[in-house]
This record gives structure tokens, sequence and C-alpha cells, in this order.
């Protein structure tokens, strides 16, 4: 409600949770197949068609992917692999786990990204080298999603510059424009708001138009995420975390996405050429808390309560 044009708190209130349910409304999520073991039913905590994305941890099977990809396709969702560049060892095996995700599971998009290792296994160092090889375009992939990093990466820039990371978003990007494929930006998670928005508007600057899926840390315990985010190279942002652990008041509660969100869904709804398209949850305290979070702040961008 409004008293002489003034907006009142609870209209405030009602704004910031409007402008934030239509922000995280075709989110996306990440699982391993050790954790998707552990859920009897996705369609009790998803949305249906949520893109779920399967991070390939060093050491997992092939075969475990592909089965966790055939379940998650044949129970509804958007299915989207991670192939990481580093743990592939050659065209024939790259060759080999597309013909399998698609001949079994009928997944037809895939998340490139270098992987977390500082030395390949094989041919293959980064998402680029993926891409040079032609199989993703023979194969029809529809969705091509590349990492992003809003705080930089140490692992690519050792001297805490943005210079290769930028010069290889570039690279995509002119990939983009020779084959007309249809990619997005999926990026490592951050905790602050003004950064993230910072670097989304200067890769725009840049003439860098694929769409960004901004990476965010769903509920977990803060010491969870702290350790999490050290590990992942979380920059600038982790002292959000960091205040946050020193207020002993805190300490013991559980981390909740909600500030960080709000403040992008708010700015997006300012400036609707944001490019910060949609949201993917990283689910660091787990799927099933993930997903009840969305559901109770995000309306019904989540799963109505009584079916969780």
């Amino acid at each position: 409600m409004t008293l002489f044009g003034l907006k009142t708190k609870a209209s405030q209130t009602s704004q910031v949770s409007e402008n934030l349910e239509r922000f995280v409304r075709d989110f996306s999520i990440e699982v391993m197949p050790r954790t998707a073991e552990k859920i009897e039913d996705f369609r009790d905590l998803l949305p249906e068609k949520t893109r779920v994305y399967i991070a390939h941890i060093e050491g997992t099977p092939i075969e475990d992917m592909v089965k966790t990809a055939k379940r998650l396709a044949e129970d509804g969702f958007s299915t989207m692999p991670h192939f990481p560049a580093r743990i592939i060892k050659d065209k024939a095996t790259l060759n080999e786990w597309i013909d399998r995700y698609q001949g079994e599971a009928g997944v037809n998009q895939a998340l490139l990204l270098a992987g977390g290792l500082n030395k390949p296994y094989g041919e293959y160092e980064s998402s680029m080298s993926l891409l040079e090889t032609g199989l993703f375009d023979k194969a029809n992939f529809k969705n091509i999603h590349i990492a992003g990093h809003p705080e930089g990466n140490k692992d690519i820039d050792p001297d805490g510059s943005t210079k290769n990371v930028d010069a290889a978003l570039q690279w995509k990007q002119n990939y983009k424009n020779k084959t007309d494929a249809k990619m997005a930006i999926a990026t490592q998670f951050a905790f602050e708001a003004g950064p993230i928005i910072e670097w989304a508007n200067s890769i725009k600057n840049a003439g860098i138009d694929i769409p960004i899926h901004i990476g965010i840390a769903g509920p977990a315990k803060l010491q969870t995420l702290i350790k999490f985010a050290i590990a992942c190279g979380v920059g600038p942002s982790l002292k959000v975390l960091q205040k946050r652990a020193k207020d002993v008041t805190k300490l013991l509660l559980p981390y909740e996405p909600t500030e960080v969100l709000s403040q992008l869904a708010d700015h997006k709804a300012k400036d609707s050429d944001f490019n910060i398209a949609s949201v993917h949850f990283f689910p660091l305290g787990g799927i099933k808390t993930n997903a009840r979070w969305v559901t109770e702040n995000c309306g019904t961008s989540g799963i109505p309560v009584n079916q969780i």
C-alpha cells in the first residue's frame, strides 16, 4: 500500500519479495552423483524442468555421471553435465562422453570448464581446447555454458589481475559469434552484490553479450561456507563471511543468500538491460536445504511448501 504517494514499509518489503521471486525464477542447481543417490525423488524438491548441473569431480566414473544424467532427464529436468577439460584424456574419450550422454540420457547441453587440476591428464587444458575440437558443434549441443569469475581466478591469473580470464571470455565471445552457439556464463559463487554488479557491467562494456547465470552459495553453516570459499578461491567477498564469523550472535546461525540476492534482484528491477539472466545455486548446505530456502523465500520460484 502507499500513503500520499509514499511507499510504506510493508509495500517496500512486498516489492523486494516480488523482485527476488522474479530474479530467482528459472534458477539452476548443482548435484554430484554421490549426493544425487541420497535423494529419493528430485521432483519432490525442484520445480519441473529445473536445469540441474551434474558436477564431474576427479575420479568419478563416466558411468555414474551418465546414470545420474539419465535419471534426472527421465524425471523431466533439464540436465547439464560438466565437461572438465583437464580430466579428459583425449579426443576419443571426449567423443565417447558426448555419445554416451546423448545416446543414453538424451543430453544436448554441457558446462565446459578447465577443472580444478593443476596438470591436465591428457590433451586438454581449458574449455577453449574442448570447443576447438568441434565435437560439440558436430553433436548439435544446443546450450554450451562456460565458467565465469566475478572476482578473478588466481589459478588463471597468478598476478591477481584479470588479464587471462578477460582474454578467455573474449575468445568465447568470438566463438559464439562465429558459430551462433547458444551460450551462457555460469560463475563461481560470491557473497557481495557490489563487486558482482561491477564485474557484470565491465564485461558488458568490453563487448561480451553472453548472458550471466550468477553463482550463489545456498544456505549452509558458516564454517562450511568459509571452507569451500577458500578452497574455490573466492576473492574479496569472502570478507562478508569473515565479518559474520566475528559476530558471536551470528556464528552458529546458518548463512542464507537473502541479502546478496535481494540486492541483485533490486538492481535488475531498476535496470532491465542488466546482463545477469539467471541464478545458479551451489547447494553447499545440501540440496534439500537449498530447495526449501527457495520455496520459503522466493514464492512460486520454488516448489509449493505443501509438496516438500
